[in-house]
């Protein structure tokens, strides 16, 4: 929500800001807390025990989100290229949450909605990749 005005008031930035890669930022903070809460919905589900991998695979999605919306929130100095490699992990592990959780989507609405989140961090990371030029606003 504030990721645009706070990066566009950047005296490193000047106003020049890349909107792909704010996007991503809002979106891997959003995805990080979906599969936070689906992971925590998944352990008061009945059968616990089975949602194991769901349940790992959403906090480690989690993680990778929230280190990647951290990285692309700097703006002084650059490290283009761990910020690319970041990206990259973190639509992996996007496209892996999302595949499992649609495994147990069509019983369990906070895995449908973990999903989505997922699909929509996936493709802003790739969005993101695909805008990064020289400079990384």
């Amino acid at each position: 929500m504030h990721a645009h005005d706070i990066t566009a008031a950047h005296p490193q930035v000047g106003g020049r800001t890349n909107e792909s890669l704010i996007r991503c930022v809002e979106l891997c903070y959003d995805c990080a807390q979906a599969c936070t809460a689906c992971a925590d919905a998944c352990l008061g589900e009945p059968m616990v025990q089975q949602m194991a991998q769901c349940i790992r695979t959403c906090l480690d999605c989690a993680d990778v989100c929230q280190a990647t919306g951290t990285l692309a929130s700097r703006r002084t100095g650059s490290n283009a290229q761990l910020l690319a490699g970041m990206l990259q992990l973190c639509e992996d592990a996007c496209r892996i949450c999302a595949q499992e959780c649609m495994r147990h989507a069509q019983d369990m609405a906070h895995c449908r909605i973990c999903a989505d989140a997922c699909r929509e961090c996936e493709t802003a990371c790739r969005d993101a990749s695909a805008a990064m030029g020289p400079t990384l606003q």
